[in-house]
């Protein structure tokens, strides 16, 4: 399909038009809420200043989402076979109600200042509508939730002691390195790993809303039907996400980066290459990570490398507590939200 079918599209069906436009508004939240935190280590190590931090993250994670067209989309496949909506008007119903769902929970995590997923709100918000509208849990994918609990694995477990990994392993190679030159080096290297981790957010996080538009275009029964990401849909999504990293997020930046953990400019590098691996890896296998998660475990494993005391335990136990939420939480939110749009829309349900 191309962009002028698109826009034809949305502009003849009001469902279709409010769907891409709240899923746009969530692309928009997570470059907003999620993309602060592959420039947090930097900010906090103070390598980078936050509105050069700022930009640099912006720029990396438009240049990240346009390298799909030459990856491969596995992340996208995983958000679009995640639960089944069928076709025609109340399956548009519902995934604009799950969209929606999605915006209420960013939003909520966004004001309390909680590096929450967007990633896992929305294949709980998908998941749930698609309930709602089957009436039973029939129509969700078993193998594509499979790859989201292998994804928490990643970002949590793998991330915490990739993080600690590294930290060691750059503590050993440059125990001997004289201290200021090491700074120095460490300070221009995490201007490196920042960029990498946020190059990595925009290949995996882009896909996911990509995802959702290819399904509004799919349930759609207009005829087109989308296997590829094409690349204006790729540039649509990466210039929203990169737009909304372009405003800020410095409550996720102080939450993440000052109050949970306290990192000089080598344990910085360290949770940054960390959190870039681990989503890099997670990519390849076309698994929906949180980045959120996934340098938030990295930071704390590269932090607490030296000693368990430089973490702020309580921050952490809270931003887990939000993470494990996030699923039935955004889930029980789609369900409901789909329920009352069929009902007020379409008398369904």
């Amino acid at each position: 399909m191309t962009l002028t079918s698109f826009i034809s599209l949305i502009s003849e069906e009001f469902p279709i038009f409010v769907t891409v436009l709240i899923t746009l508004s969530v692309a928009f939240v997570n470059g907003w809420t999620d993309a602060p935190n592959a420039i947090a280590s930097c900010v906090a190590s103070r390598s980078l200043d936050l509105k050069k931090a700022v930009c640099l993250a912006a720029a990396a994670d438009f240049m990240g989402a346009l390298a799909v067209s030459f990856f491969g989309a596995g992340v996208m496949k995983t958000v679009i076979n995640i639960a089944d909506f069928g076709s025609g008007q109340a399956a548009l119903i519902a995934l604009c109600a799950a969209m929606s769902a999605v915006v209420v929970w960013a939003a909520g995590a966004w004001a309390f200042g909680i590096p929450t997923s967007e990633s896992h709100a929305l294949v709980a918000g998908l998941t749930g509508a698609s309930v709602a509208l089957n009436g039973s849990f029939s129509g969700v994918g078993t193998a594509e939730w499979a790859k989201v609990f292998a994804g928490l694995a990643v970002s949590s477990l793998s991330g915490f002691a990739a993080g600690l990994l590294f930290a060691k392993l750059t503590a050993f190679c440059f125990a001997n390195a004289d201290k200021r030159r090491a700074d120095r080096f460490f300070a221009a290297a995490q201007i490196f790993s920042s960029a990498f981790t946020a190059f990595m957010h925009g290949m995996q996080d882009s896909q996911k809303f990509v995802g959702v538009l290819v399904l509004v275009v799919n349930l759609s029964n207009t005829g087109g039907y989308i296997t590829a990401p094409p690349v204006w849909m790729l540039l649509l999504c990466s210039a929203v996400i990169a737009a909304g990293t372009a405003l800020g997020g410095g409550r996720i930046i102080k939450a993440v980066g000052m109050d949970m953990v306290r990192l000089r400019s080598d344990l910085g590098f360290s949770a940054d290459m960390a959190g870039a691996v681990c989503l890099a890896v997670s990519t390849a296998f076309g698994l929906p990570v949180s980045t959120t998660q996934t340098k938030t475990s990295a930071m704390l494993g590269a932090g607490v490398s030296r000693s368990a005391r430089s973490a702020d335990w309580r921050i952490a136990f809270e931003m887990a507590a939000a993470w494990v939420l996030t699923l039935p939480g955004c889930g029980l939110l789609g369900w409901a939200s789909a329920c009352l749009f069929l009902k007020i829309f379409s008398g369904v349900c």
